[in-house]
């Protein structure tokens, strides 16, 4: 019988009798082949059927990496990780792309999303039984020349404190002191910095310094933010179903949050129309609201915002007089192969806003801004 057609039969058996342990699986093996086989051949069965019933099969080995944070099939072309120090080749293979394409499938329609000829990308989340979670992406073959692509992304709850990251070098005392100082002045932040770079690590450490007698609302698309702090909601935003119903946007979330009685309101990730609700938190009462966003520079962050505001139908005169009165202060974070460091301190004045620079690692200077004359 060939390989595949005895995996899905044994499958099938499987199926029907899933309360089997590891000896009954290979005598089950054993009986479907009709022959002898080896005890190696039979192992190898039995680890091949574990790879496409299981986790996210072959790349398990590749997300026990410590530190891992993203993982990248290129078809058969190779598996890549990243754990910090920049991309780097696994050595998982797959045989052909039949078998990334099956894994690309079995993970997509294990979050509830649909891949196939008629919808060949998608993207979707997956618990893991470890505490963390992951952001899956496919593309098939076509339109991937490449053949079908995998992205994975880990999701761990953010719970770094300000003094964890000051140890690990992602800035010194006197900032470590200045953030600290500015989340007691209850002023707005908005942290920039590309993908990966620590934005919500951060976030999180910021928010940890939060009085305790204050709540905060936390809205994300992914539970990521866990702050170390006694009220702190989690709002999750959902995509779809297959059937095109049931999606709750993050806008929408932040119009329920402010009904709850919230002291802070916190997006972790603007990337759309909600920046107009932000701003109009920010301008409501909401001192010391938060968000993360993507840009390289706190110098970029406006135009960015811009971009983002013309989404929601927010005009650009009204943006920057929204702007102007919430002056929220923005935090570059920028990853590098050393490692994920704050890079810049800006706050936004006058109208239009422009950045004022507060700080630059760049200058090797002590971070000494009075919060209370911002």
């Amino acid at each position: 019988m060939q390989r595949d057609a005895l995996i899905e039969a044994v499958q099938r058996k499987l199926a029907q009798t899933p309360d089997t342990n590891e000896t009954q699986r290979a005598q089950m093996v054993r009986e479907v082949s009709g022959g002898v086989m080896s005890d190696v051949e039979v192992i190898n069965i039995l680890r091949q059927l574990r790879h496409e019933s299981q986790g996210v099969g072959r790349l398990e080995s590749v997300l026990a990496i410590e530190g891992v944070t993203d993982v990248l099939v290129n078809g058969v072309h190779g598996v890549w990780f990243d754990r910090g120090r920049g991309l780097e080749r696994a050595a998982v293979t797959f045989g052909s792309d039949a078998e990334v394409r099956k894994l690309a499938t079995r993970l997509l329609v294990a979050s509830g999303r649909r891949l196939d000829d008629a919808q060949c990308f998608a993207d979707g989340r997956l618990q893991r039984q470890d505490g963390t979670a992951l952001r899956v992406h496919a593309m098939l073959s076509p339109p991937s020349e490449s053949g079908t692509c995998i992205s994975l992304r880990v999701l761990r709850q953010a719970t770094t404190s300000i003094d964890q990251l000051q140890r690990s070098g992602t800035f010194d005392t006197s900032v470590a002191d200045c953030l600290r100082n500015l989340v007691a002045a209850r002023k707005s932040v908005l942290i920039i910095g590309g993908t990966g770079s620590g934005k919500t690590t951060l976030l999180s450490a910021l928010l940890s310094q939060v009085h305790e007698h204050e709540r905060i609302i936390c809205i994300e698309d992914t539970a990521e933010l866990k702050p170390n702090h006694p009220h702190a909601i989690s709002l999750l935003s959902r995509t779809e179903n297959v059937e095109g119903k049931g999606a709750i946007s993050m806008a929408d979330l932040l119009r329920q949050s402010l009904r709850m009685r919230p002291d802070r309101i916190v997006l972790g990730e603007i990337r759309g129309a909600e920046v107009v609700d932000l701003l109009a938190a920010l301008n409501t009462g909401h001192e010391g609201c938060a968000g993360t966003l993507h840009a390289n520079t706190v110098v970029e962050a406006v135009a960015r915002v811009e971009a983002l505001a013309a989404l929601g139908g927010l005009q650009q005169h009204a943006l920057h007089s929204q702007l102007a009165a919430a002056a929220p202060v923005l935090l570059a974070m920028k990853r590098s192969s050393s490692g994920r460091t704050l890079h810049q301190i800006g706050v936004l004045r006058g109208n239009p806003v422009e950045v004022e620079l507060l700080w630059d690692a760049r200058s090797n200077g002590q971070c000494d801004v009075d919060w209370g004359q911002q």
